[in-house]
Parts: C-alpha cells; structure tokens; sequence
C-alpha cells in the first residue's frame, strides 16, 4: 500500500550547519519517512542525525557510501552521502519507483515500477535506464545477492521474478503464497525468504535451486522480514498486530512474538540489534536479539516506512 502523495514541497532541503560525520568503523541505520519527508540515522542504538528529503520518500537502499531513496509519488530517487546523510543529487525517474536494491559498489540501481510492471536497472551518477525487464504486477520488494541475481516480489501476480542482474534477464519464477511484499536473503544466501501479506505466511526459497521449499505462518500481514547474522532466526513484521514473529530457521517453528510500536513494517538487523519503522507510531523499535526483547523507541518523522544499514565507507571520507 503507498499512501496517497504529499503536497509538493520546495526544493531538497538540508540541514543547517555541517553536519557530524559518524565514527569511522561504525554501521549506519538509515530510516525513511514518506509523511514526514525526512531520513533519519541511527547509531548505535541512539539518533544521530536528521535530513529532510522532499517528495515523501518511501524505500531507502545502501551501496557504496551512498543512500538511495525513492519518491513513488515524486517519480525521482534521491542521492544522499552515507556518512553524513546529506542529500547529494535528485536522479528523474518515469515510473513509479518503489521496490530498491544498490550494487556494493554503488553504481548501479535496481528499481521496480510499481505501476509500470518492470524493473529497471540505473546508473547511479545520472539516472540514466541501463537495462530493463517485465515483472509480473505490481512489483513490490527487490533484493540483489552477492553473485549479482536480482529478486522481484511480484505482489498481485503471487510469486518471485529472479533475473540475472548484469543481463536482466529472467532465470526464473517462483509461485508463493498470496500477495508477497517483503524479501530477505539469509547471511549465506542459501535462502531466500518471502513475505506474503495476504495469506499471513513465510515462503522459503531454495536460491540454488530456485524452488520453494515451505510456506509457514508468520503472523498477520507480514510486511518485513529481517534474518539474524548467524542465519538461526527470521523476523517478520505483523501490521495490524505490532508484533514481529520471531521464526526458528531451521524448523520454521514461531518461536517468540515481540511487542513493536503500531503498524510496522521494514525491519533491517545491525550487529546484536534489530530496528523496526513503525509506521503509525512515527518510531523505530530497537530489539535485542539476545533477549527477543524491545529496549528502547526511537521517535522519528511522520510515516516511517523502510530502513537500511550502510556499511561502512571503506577508503577516505567523501
């Protein structure tokens, strides 16, 4: 579901003063909020910084000290530095730009066109369409591995496009349960998990295969999906519950529900800790993956959608 645009605002705007640059070995949560037109970071557990982005931003994505942002309302994406969360350059963009995955290195965009049915493949520099290819309808979640296959959540066409990246060509197609959403790849990415919010259930991938091996229960509309570092558990966001479903990847048992703010949705796991954008609740849950607990609520602007975790930049500061 996108929520209906917000007025037009004024050109990019940016915070006043330079902003601080975060420690050098440090991971940097980055979070998206379409009705308050804002990415907020997080660091270590705490806010670090505050941007303000025009045109309702919806999906955030990370890849070589950047953070990509898109407007599906907007029909552009937004560039902003990883270190500093300053906003660089706005790329125009035909489509309806929702679903986003970054290459490593950051030159390349992965985009799916919510209305348009395809995905696109971008320079990151200028926007220009490299690449093109037809998805099933309403193409929602992307995900790109390590080996530079891409992974489409086809929503209202009930199944995964897998494509080669480099060639965007299609490998395969997955049937899953009913409306998928959200995917994630496990640390190996072994596996690839599905989201599916309709039929309140968890598809797992076999990604050599490129077949389905289960469909579980995951709780009520599972929106986000985050997977522990060592690949024992698989997180699921629960709207209308606010709860995330914590499953045990090897028996895809449910194995602890955690309360979360209302309405939640992206989920990303950084370290020991797991951040959920509650979308009505304009917070960010922290989890503790040791205790499956909530310790602490970050507020942040109105709409909190999606997250993602910038690395850090390896080689000087931008």
């Amino acid at each position: 579901m996108i929520r209906p645009a917000l007025a037009a605002l004024p050109a990019l705007l940016l915070l006043a003063g330079p902003p601080a640059r975060r420690p050098a070995q440090a991971a940097t949560v980055f979070v998206a909020s379409q009705q308050g037109a804002q990415v907020t970071r997080v660091e270590a557990g705490a806010v670090a910084g505050r941007t303000p982005v025009a045109g309702a931003p919806a999906t955030v994505a990370a890849g070589g000290g950047s953070v990509f942002l898109t407007h599906p309302d907007g029909h552009a994406i937004t560039v902003a530095d990883a270190a500093t969360g300053a906003v660089l350059r706005r790329l125009p963009y035909k489509g309806q730009a929702f679903g986003l995955a970054a290459s490593a290195d950051g030159k390349s965009l992965f985009v799916a066109d919510w209305s348009g049915n395809r995905v696109d493949r971008l320079s990151a520099a200028d926007g220009t369409v490299e690449a093109s290819a037809e998805t099933g309808r309403d193409p929602a979640h992307i995900t790109l591995d390590r080996a530079g296959r891409l992974y489409v959540a086809d929503r209202e066409s009930h199944r995964v496009s897998v494509f080669d990246g480099a060639r965007m060509t299609r490998l395969a197609t997955i049937p899953v349960g009913t409306a998928p959403f959200a995917l994630a790849l496990s640390p190996d990415e072994g596996r690839l998990y599905v989201g599916n919010v309709r039929s309140n259930s968890l598809t797992v991938i076999d990604t050599g295969a490129l077949k389905a091996l289960a469909t579980v229960p995951a709780g009520a509309m599972p929106y986000g999906i985050g997977v522990s570092p060592d690949g024992a558990r698989v997180l699921v966001t629960n709207q209308p519950a606010a709860t995330v479903t914590v499953l045990d990847a090897g028996t895809l048992e449910i194995a602890a529900t955690i309360g979360v703010g209302r309405y939640p949705e992206g989920i990303v796991i950084e370290g020991d800790r797991a951040y959920v954008a509650n979308w009505f609740s304009d917070s960010v849950s922290v989890l503790d993956l040791a205790t499956l607990k909530e310790i602490t609520r970050l507020p942040v602007a109105e709409g909190p959608r999606s997250l993602a975790v910038a690395a850090p930049a390896k080689g000087p500061p931008r």
